[in-house]
């Protein structure tokens, strides 16, 4: 089960307050301002600054 629209309509970027995106796997979210990506972990967003990643180019 992918995260609902709505919770995505509401959903932004801890560090930027930018807006998210899910990514093609639909296992993260990507801030495209801050280049991270958020990862899903048990349908649940990891909104964490410390705990995103990297977006790889």
């Amino acid at each position: 089960m992918a995260i609902s629209q709505e919770l995505l309509d509401i959903l932004v970027c801890p560090k930027c307050k930018g807006p998210l995106y899910l990514n093609a796997a639909g296992d993260g979210l990507i801030c495209d301002h801050c280049r991270l990506i958020f990862e899903i972990r048990d349908e649940i967003p990891v909104m964490l600054i410390d705990e995103a990643k990297p977006l790889e180019d």
